[in-house]
């Protein structure tokens, strides 16, 4: 049987559906941080509070959301976490103060990492039950355009819905979308296998490893405060992350069932430089997310919806990249294209200036769309062949929370260099980090034996 025949769009829908909420939710309130001081009365710098949760709860929720995918089914766990988006959705919508709006997001981060882990879980089975002795490389292809490529959709339809109906559409606009792919998923998802052998509290928190989660998600939280404090140097929080991170491999490296299987990325090096590879090439990307877009902002004095509808030829052609890519289940030439387009395209950035034209601009954003498109889909189908079934759910919820601290990562280097002002000599900072991170992508890449 062809993998074409194993997945009906009625399999796949929901899951497309569902894993493009997560990277549009990460962009589309870029457009409304300024109306929203506006109206609740506070700093715009408070608001970045919108952006950060979001991205601390999809950094732990994702490889969490994994964990509980492979122990108590991934169709269960896909229906809660649409079930948290609406909630979401609702209190972002309604909410009237800056606490109710923080607390929406991270329903919203929850709810949304929950569908990227479970998709692969059900994708892998499915496959699996179905002899495919190949990855469904159409599939895994599809997906990852919903779940990456479309993050660079979310600044104009942001900038669409503000202008339009308000910062209040950028919540409630997760209200249809989550109805819908509830709807979707409840009639086409497989229901899984009826749980068995954890009756009590205790034998589901040792399945689980809850100990472990919670050491995971206290040494997330800490490394990302310090990332997030940069360009002041917030020592404690680091050090508290080193402490916490060390005890939780302890604590990892004891238990039957751990949640990070410390042993697993010991043993498997392929898979920590797909890690590392996309935590790299992540940093890159959304650093021309909104690294290139603020300088572009306040250099050519363009609004928010203009600058997203620069990128989304950026975001078209990444698509159109992965499709022959996946399609042929190709791993390595397409991320030392990946690697090699991104160096091209930063050496690019180096050179701009206030007076560099928009075709140059948009140029430049192409050829990174190109490392968009070869990026996801090289790592993904890496990913998806260095893992076993029964451990795809929760590699594949770590392989975002990389993504996630490269995205973090980015903020701060952004937030160094323009710390004081958007200037070209701050986005020439910025170019010379991404050419370093760029070439270190490619070196890590070109001498992988594994791939």
């Amino acid at each position: 049987m062809s993998s074409r025949d194993t997945f009906s769009w009625r399999f796949v829908a929901p899951l497309y559906m569902g894993s493009t909420l997560n990277p549009i939710n990460s962009s589309i309130i870029a457009t409304a941080l300024v109306p929203i001081a506006a109206a609740l009365h506070v700093s715009v710098a408070q608001t970045t509070l919108l952006v950060t949760s979001l991205y601390l709860a999809s950094s732990i929720a994702q490889p969490t959301a994994g964990k509980l995918s492979e122990e108590f089914g991934p169709r269960r766990v896909f229906l809660t976490g649409i079930l948290l988006v609406l909630i979401g959705g609702i209190i972002g919508g309604l909410g009237h103060n800056l606490i109710m709006l923080i607390v929406a997001r991270v329903f919203i981060g929850i709810g949304t990492s929950t569908a990227y882990p479970s998709a692969m879980l059900l994708i892998r089975r499915q496959a699996d039950s179905a002899g495919l002795s190949e990855p469904p490389g159409h599939v895994l292809g599809a997906l990852q355009i919903a779940g990456v490529a479309t993050a660079a959709v979310g600044l104009p339809i942001g900038g669409v819905l503000v202008d339009a109906w308000g910062w209040r559409t950028t919540f409630l606009v997760n209200i249809p979308f989550a109805l819908i792919a509830l709807v979707m998923a409840a009639l086409w998802i497989p229901r899984d296998v009826p749980i068995q052998g954890m009756k009590t509290a205790r034998e589901i928190a040792s399945r689980i490893d809850a100990p472990g989660i919670t050491g995971f998600a206290a040494t997330t939280t800490a490394l990302l405060v310090f990332l997030f404090s940069l360009p002041n140097l917030l020592w404690t929080a680091l050090g508290l992350s080193v402490v916490l991170g060390v005890f939780t491999i302890g604590w990892e490296l004891r238990v039957k069932h751990p949640f990070l299987d410390v042993r697993m990325l010991a043993s498997n090096p392929a898979l920590t430089r797909t890690y590392t590879r996309f935590m790299l090439m992540t940093l890159c990307m959304y650093t021309v997310l909104y690294g290139i877009t603020a300088w572009i902002g306040s250099t050519h004095v363009v609004s928010s919806l203009e600058v997203g509808l620069l990128l989304l030829p950026m975001s078209v052609l990444s698509a159109f990249v992965v499709g022959p890519i996946s399609k042929r289940n190709l791993v390595r030439g397409p991320l030392i294209v990946s690697a090699a387009s991104s160096t091209v395209a930063s050496i690019g950035v180096l050179f701009l200036t206030a007076s560099s034209s928009m075709i140059w601009l948009l140029i430049i954003t192409l050829i990174f769309g190109i490392t968009m498109g070869t990026m996801v889909s090289g790592n993904q189908t890496a990913l998806y062949t260095q893992v076993t079934a029964s451990q795809i759910g929760t590699a594949s919820g770590l392989f975002r929370t990389f993504g996630y601290i490269g995205s973090i990562a980015s903020s701060a280097i952004i937030g160094i260099a323009f710390h004081t002002v958007v200037s070209d000599s701050g986005m020439h900072a910025i170019a010379l980090t991404m050419i370093t991170v760029s070439v270190v992508a490619l070196f890590i890449t070109i001498t992988d034996r594994q791939l």
